[in-house]
């Protein structure tokens, strides 16, 4: 964990707008209309529709996707008593939370009142407000009746996450750690060092999944909470044990098989970790210093499972896992309540996605390559995409089961979707792509197959189902890297083109390239010193149809693929040229943008067949294309230079193409504006029209337009480089591509393949 430092935190919270969160419009509102619509007079009609019906306040409203988070100051973080005010950047950061990892909006509201009975009054009367109320830092023993009041006066899901979230997440932390270690929790005997919120809420869950409360030992900061004390409350009373032998942490943590902490730093001695059962669990969640430290307790201890409440470590208990999933399928089935029933389906949704294969990119955030279900992951991490939509839909169905919803899901699979699209993890286009792949999946060879990121991507994309892989490179290498990647290779082709297995295919292969281009000075000598380079191997691969498609570039300089490319697979008939398109998916819509990757410096014939094959190539991804041609020139203001080559372009493109929506040169506001261009420039092609495919005026500004646009929203989405033009799927990828970009393009592979074939046969 980076230290931070004082200057760093308080910079971070005051530069640009002071705090974490805004109030963003999610409506139109640039014309007298849209205010109109927005306020007086049409804001009445949702108000009298609302009033004959209160549950349409969830239709008309922005109540179904708005949490209120309550505190009243007595017990931030680590930090105590502060006060109201003094708390309101941890709420504020609470609403950050619930935004980016479940979309849930959120207004902090710092109440002043220490009295549990003004407190609970001034929660009710903003409850309407609310889908959903999540409590913070109200010290115990209040938070126990604040929140059991709110629960049963309120008719919406009310949950006080000091208690409740550690809960569920060390909940579904020691139901894993018991399966690694072989024990069963009705067996266990459990020592909790701590009293508080936390502590007492943890301890109930565990008894709701089979602990016994004769086996489990809790102790507050005077030791042993026994039956014979006279100074405990309602909420340590239940947890009192007849045993009056142990009155330390010392004596009562011999023979025990779990600790949970939830005290302070430092309290736990190795002895104390040596006396435990053999492969003692040990959740040290004291924060920022654990109970006792990792290394402290794995010095003691090789066996032990360990987890704190730390990122630095494995298995880090965070509240993140929980609570953002658990109300986001709380509001979407309108839930009264968070109940019982719903607390445990997320326990048990949390740790089953811990046993599943880890996606890339979870391994990639951590830097490792091999995360799986064992000692150092039995929590899954709080970066795993898929928390969204297993929490979210367990709690959701849960309280339907449960009766505590008032509207149903019942298309469950376009549920994980509408969650998926929600926080920008897939788009509608990708699932399309991967949808039609499927169909009818094709073969795919791999270039680089001895690149991690290549051969991840080759595993993942058999493992979607969207086409069968072949691996070039030397097998055991690939072996080895699959080993060590903990990755399977069942069912993926591995062809080694060096192997002497394969010299009758790289003859073959010599033969076929050398007569197809005679004319141009090939000999077979020289084709078959090519058919060693995978890349000529590859093409010629799914040029004689022994596969369907190819994935190159991680290793490769692309202009040295692009004379391969042209060389073994051609350019298709009526174009001298072929390039490459990148597809943003963003909040305001889908755009293709071309040429990202071949042509350096366009002429005006070159511009055109971009052009040309750009309008294909959004029909091809069923898009009606709306094109403008890009310069740093609206229109003939300048006459010199690439303008002059753009201008050309689209004047061939306009009479060649009379139906076709497409104009320039203009600048990039002037294309992205349609209210400018048209009051400006009312005689445009494109007038009423919104573009949706740019194309630039030579690879510079192009590759550095994608490129900016990726770095300033890394939450849009870019699929590319696709390639356009070439008369075989052979499809390019950037020397950075993540695995997620090499799946996408080799869907789009996939795809271009099924066409191709389907041309084929039609002819």
């Amino acid at each position: 964990m980076a230290k931070i430092t004082k200057e760093a935190a308080l910079l971070y919270h005051s530069q640009g707008k002071p705090g974490k969160i805004e109030v963003v419009p999610t409506k139109p509102y640039s014309t007298q209309t849209d205010l109109s619509l927005a306020y007086s007079p049409g804001v009445a009609e949702p108000c009298l529709e609302i009033e004959k019906n209160p549950q349409d306040a969830y239709k008309y409203t922005a109540k179904g996707n708005l949490v209120a988070v309550i505190s009243n100051g007595t017990a931030v973080l680590g930090l105590g008593d502060i006060g109201a005010l003094s708390g309101k950047p941890v709420m504020e950061g609470k609403g950050l939370l619930f935004k980016i990892y479940a979309g849930i909006d959120v207004f902090d509201i710092e109440v002043d009142e220490k009295d549990p009975e003004k407190f609970i009054a001034a929660v009710k009367a903003i409850a309407p407000t609310f889908g959903g109320i999540n409590l913070e830092d109200i010290k115990a023993p209040e938070c126990f009746e604040i929140e059991r009041r709110l629960k049963e006066e309120l008719d919406i899901p009310v949950m006080h996450d000091d208690q409740h979230g550690t809960a569920i997440i060390s909940s579904a932390g020691l139901v894993n750690a018991l399966q690694v270690a072989g024990k069963k929790i009705e067996d266990v005997k459990i020592v909790v060092n701590g009293a508080g919120a936390s502590a007492v809420s943890c301890t109930k869950l565990y008894v709701s999944l089979g602990a016994r409360l004769e086996n489990i030992v809790m102790l507050d900061s005077k030791g042993v909470i026994s039956k014979t004390r006279t100074d405990l409350n309602e909420q340590k009373r239940y947890f009192a044990t007849d045993r009056t032998d142990i009155h330390t942490l010392e004596e009562a943590i011999k023979g025990a098989d779990v600790f949970l902490g939830l005290s302070k730093g430092n309290v736990l001695s190795q002895d104390m970790v040596r006396s435990m059962a053999p492969m003692p669990i040990v959740f040290a969640l004291a924060n920022p210093d654990p109970e006792i430290t990792y290394e402290k307790a794995m010095n003691a201890r090789p066996d032990v499972l360990m987890a704190t409440g730390r990122s630095d470590y494995p298995n880090q208990i965070n509240n993140v896992i929980g609570f953002p999933y658990i109300f986001r399928g709380a509001l979407d089935t309108h839930a009264k309540a968070i109940n019982e029933e719903m607390k445990i389906a997320a326990v048990h949704a949390i740790a089953n996605l811990a046993k599943q294969p880890v996606p890339d990119v979870v391994n990639a955030a951590y830097h490792v390559n091999n995360l799986s279900f064992g000692p150092e992951y039995f929590i899954p991490k709080p970066v795993d995409p898929r928390l969204i939509t297993e929490v979210s839909c367990a709690v959701a169905r849960a309280a339907m089961e449960s009766g505590v919803a008032r509207t149903e899901i019942k298309d469950w699979d376009a549920y994980c979707v509408h969650l998926r699209e929600l926080m920008g993890y897939e788009s509608k286009l990708t699932r399309q792509l991967y949808d039609t792949a499927r169909r009818s999946p094709q073969r795919v060879v791999f270039a680089e197959g001895i690149h991690p990121n290549m051969l991840k991507a080759a595993v993942e994309a058999k493992a979607e189902g969207i086409c069968h892989p072949i691996l070039l490179g030397n097998d055991e290498a690939i072996g080895k890297l699959a080993e060590e990647l903990d990755l399977s290779l069942e069912g993926i082709e591995i062809v080694n083109l060096r192997h002497p297995d394969e010299s009758e295919r790289r003859e073959r292969y010599s033969r076929i390239l050398a007569e197809k281009r005679a004319r141009e000075g090939f000999t077979y000598e020289e084709a078959n010193d090519k058919m060693f380079e995978r890349n000529y191997f590859g093409m010629m691969m799914v040029e004689t149809g022994d596969a369907d498609a190819f994935i190159t570039g991680l290793y490769t300089r692309y202009s040295n693929t692009i004379k391969v490319a042209k060389e073994v697979i051609g350019i298709q008939p009526g174009f001298n040229h072929f390039g490459t398109m990148h597809i943003l998916n963003s909040k305001k819509g889908t755009y293709f943008l071309a040429d990202t990757l071949i042509n350096r410096h366009p002429d005006t014939e070159t511009l055109i067949d971009i052009a040309k094959l750009a309008d294909k190539t959004v029909r091809f991804f069923n898009h009606t294309p709306v094109i403008s041609m890009l310069s740093y020139s609206n229109f003939g203001a300048d006459t010199s230079g690439s303008p002059v080559k753009v201008h050309g372009a689209v004047s061939y493109m306009q009479k060649e193409y009379p139906e076709l929506a497409i104009d320039g040169e203009m600048q990039v506001n002037f294309a992205m504006n349609r209210e400018l261009r048209d009051a400006k420039y009312p005689f445009t092609r494109l007038k009423g029209k919104d573009v949706n495919t740019l194309i630039f005026p030579n690879l510079s500004s192009a590759n550095a337009g994608y490129k900016l646009l990726q770095a300033m929203d890394p939450d849009t989405e870019f699929i590319g480089p696709i390639q356009m033009g070439l008369n075989k799927p052979i499809h390019f990828t950037d020397f950075e591509s993540s695995v997620r970009d090499i799946v996408n393009i080799t869907a789009v592979a996939v795809i271009d393949a099924i066409v191709d074939k389907k041309k084929k046969e039609s002819k």
